[in-house]
């Protein structure tokens, strides 16, 4: 008997096995979305998107993140029929109007409103102590920010308005549980998150929760936003992914979505950007405005039959000669993924993206 297989032999744990064989890192499962720049944001490739773990989206109040967490959910019920979405619910402030948007059917969803976190601690231990691995399920809480400890209510409940210690102590515990459970049984857990203003001089954003969901995330995506207007009319927003971290992505990228009034969000968001970098889209002029044409990545060569107005890119037909061409999706990973060598630095393509205050993490307390 070699080692390996007596190390197997005397291991207690089920899920033991030799590493190249293990079922932990073997065949992860990704869920990829209808929006190549949340895949990307998610997985570092145009095809990635969302896998086991936790995911967390932190930023001010109305910066969609509710949005992103029910998109990526819908996108996880559409891949398996069998699948069903937890929604832990602290704030109230997800109407159905928002599960219809997504086209999520609302019996597909196990509502559990939440007083606290020890509540939420405790009810989702036992559900994920009740989830086998063969069974398909996301879960999404909103918020982590908006969450009182059971000290804190009690507090509140008998007059006191000394500081909670526990808070920061108790998430830390939540995450500190789930983890594990997240990666062995493939299940995605998006974490929504608030922030609040320091004191400071030059304020900063920083969001709540201490450190706990900090390292137990595998993702962390700070949320800013940029208004898009025609003339003085406010008619949308870009909504900036920064990626504060992440294990598949390069962090500090910083990836525009877009999302309008009229045609809520655009599909393409941020790829002209990418594109033209890439040389894959040729930025040049459409008479006084400027115009978009294909580009042989190869070649060099402009294709000047067809030029486009930006609005006019926001299509399939426009898309699919880039999107199918596998040099695109080499540039794509290279440029974000964690395993890529940049090619460009793409801070400076993204403009006006240095202007926004993204929030940063750090400790609620000292008291761990």
């Amino acid at each position: 008997m070699g080692i390996m297989d007596k190390l197997k032999k005397n291991s207690k744990i089920k899920s033991a096995a030799i590493m190249s064989e293990s079922s932990v890192f073997k065949n992860q499962e990704m869920v990829t979305t209808s929006i190549p720049l949340v895949n990307i944001a998610l997985s570092g490739a145009l095809t990635g998107g969302i896998t086991a773990g936790l995911t967390t989206l932190a930023g001010p109040s109305k910066h969609f993140k509710t949005n992103f967490a029910l998109f990526m959910a819908a996108a996880y019920l559409a891949k398996y029929d069998d699948a069903a979405l937890i929604f832990y619910d602290c704030e109230y402030g997800s109407p159905q109007s928002y599960f219809d948007k997504f086209g999520i059917d609302m019996s597909r969803v196990f509502h559990t409103p939440i007083l606290d976190i020890e509540e939420m601690k405790n009810d989702i231990s036992n559900q994920l102590d009740g989830i086998s691995k063969s069974d398909k399920v996301i879960i999404v809480i909103d918020s982590i920010g908006n969450m009182a400890s059971k000290k804190e209510t009690e507090d509140a409940m008998e007059g006191k308005s000394v500081t909670d210690m526990t808070r920061a102590k108790q998430l830390k515990s939540l995450f500190r549980i789930v983890t594990p459970h997240l990666k062995l049984k493939q299940i995605p857990l998006i974490a929504i998150n608030h922030t609040y203003q320091t004191q400071e001089m030059y304020s900063k954003a920083v969001v709540s929760g201490g450190t706990g969901i900090y390292y137990s995330s595998d993702n962390i995506w700070i949320i800013g936003r940029q208004q898009n207007k025609t003339g003085t009319e406010v008619t949308g927003y870009n909504f900036v992914i920064n990626i504060e971290k992440s294990r598949f992505v390069r962090e500090k990228a910083k990836l525009p979505v877009e999302v309008s009034w009229e045609n809520g969000i655009d599909k393409y968001s941020g790829l002209l950007e990418i594109a033209s970098a890439g040389n894959f889209i040729h930025k040049g002029k459409k008479g006084k405005a400027i115009g978009y044409s294909h580009m042989n990545y190869e070649t060099g060569e402009v294709d000047e039959s067809a030029v486009y107005y930006a609005r006019e890119t926001k299509n399939d037909q426009f898309w699919k000669p880039v999107l199918e061409n596998p040099a695109f999706a080499n540039f794509v990973f290279q440029q974000f993924s964690v395993d890529g060598e940049q090619m460009v630095d793409f801070s400076d393509i993204v403009e006006g993206v240095d202007d926004i205050d993204f929030v940063k993490i750090e400790e609620e307390t000292d008291d761990d």
